[in-house]
């Protein structure tokens, strides 16, 4: 099963499921496509869009372990 941590970038996050994207997107990240936040942590993320980055590092990990 894999597994994302907040100090992964969103691109290393979404290489390791690009399904993770609709995930990211429903929590307010809506930037996905943007070259800048490919190399932005999800910590550094979650952070400008006002987010808990562990809040959001749990959802993907429950998402990931239920797909």
């Amino acid at each position: 099963m894999a597994q994302i941590s907040k100090d992964m970038t969103i691109g290393q996050i979404l290489g390791v499921d690009p399904d993770v994207a609709p995930v990211l997107m429903s929590m307010g990240m809506h930037c996905l496509g943007c070259p800048a936040s490919q190399g932005e942590s999800l910590e550094e993320a979650a952070m400008v869009h006002g987010l808990d980055a562990g809040l959001v590092e749990k959802a993907v990990n429950e998402f990931l372990a239920n797909k």
